[in-house]
């Protein structure tokens, strides 16, 4: 003879498996919090000269023009790196000088050429800028965006 599944079991299962996924739901989150506090991606502290950069970055609508970490246009360079193309990446007044000269050439004025426009930033913003960079520069992408070049 058959067994039926009676009220009591079938309640029995639901909140037992309830139960089994909640416990589980609390375990990922445990062990996600650990890897973020302790497994950080930053590659350097975030302070308020990063945040002011971060807020001329998005004041100048740069994504709209340039990748960060392979997020946004694809007119423009790939800024995500864009210091240790320049070899600055752990002098900040060096980034802040060449990206300050890069910026202060644009546009180039050389015909046919795709040219970044000129942005009135000031002095300081600018220095915010270059740490905002250097910052994604040393962000830990864990190996993202994939690179197929090679």
């Amino acid at each position: 003879m058959a067994e039926f599944l009676t009220k009591s079991r079938a309640r029995n299962i639901f909140y037992g498996g309830s139960l089994f996924f909640v416990v589980v739901f609390i375990a990922l989150t445990v062990q996600s919090h650990k890897y973020v506090v302790e497994v950080s991606t930053a590659g350097m502290p975030l302070t308020e000269e990063v945040a002011l950069g971060k807020h001329v970055w998005e004041r100048h609508s740069c994504i709209n023009c340039h990748t960060l970490h392979g997020e946004g246009a694809y007119f423009a360079p790939e800024l995500g790196n864009v210091m240790t193309r320049w070899d600055v990446q752990n002098d900040p007044e060096a980034a802040y000088e060449t990206l300050e000269g890069w910026m202060s050439s644009q546009p180039s004025g050389i015909e046919g050429r795709r040219q970044m426009p000129l942005f009135e930033i000031t002095e300081e913003e600018m220095r915010g800028l270059a740490e905002f960079l250097r910052w994604a520069d040393q962000t830990d992408t864990q190996g993202w965006p994939p690179n197929d070049a090679g």
